[in-house]
């Protein structure tokens, strides 16, 4: 009987040790909530040409005390203002007809969050992942 109790004492130690690590600590600040935005293709236009398109994906970092849910219907307005500033400005890095400027897309999306979805409630945006429609094509060629 005595081995039994120990070990029911012994799993119950292990599960309480197990869900206090799991649990948040309250000193620790919440961190800031992410939103990925839809996928969408950015066109490169060099020389007033359509050379390419790339299709990339963006991490909207959102300010403190604002939710995913309350950002999420900004995103097609985002996109759509994106893809104009494409069509305005050269994202293409540095003549690469196959990669953008990470720095210029970040921007531009501030720019369109500023104007879209407010002051202060976007803090940053990250490019995840690019992938160009055709592989090949530089601007020296």
């Amino acid at each position: 009987m005595r081995r039994r109790d120990l070990i029911a004492a012994g799993t119950v130690l292990a599960v309480s040790a197990t869900a206090a690590a799991a649990a948040p600590s309250s000193d620790a600040p919440p961190e800031a909530a992410t939103l990925n935005l839809v996928p969408l293709g950015l066109p490169v236009i060099t020389e007033g040409r359509l050379r390419n398109y790339v299709f990339v994906n963006l991490r909207m970092h959102l300010a403190g005390g604002h939710t995913a849910e309350a950002v999420r219907p900004h995103d097609p307005f985002i996109r759509d203002a994106l893809v104009k500033a494409a069509h305005r400005v050269d994202f293409s890095a540095g003549g690469d007809w196959t990669l953008l400027n990470e720095r210029v897309v970040t921007a531009a999306a501030m720019a369109a969050a500023r104007v879209i979805a407010g002051d202060g409630v976007i803090t940053s945006f990250e490019v995840l992942n690019q992938a160009p429609r055709r592989r090949t094509g530089m601007g020296a060629n």
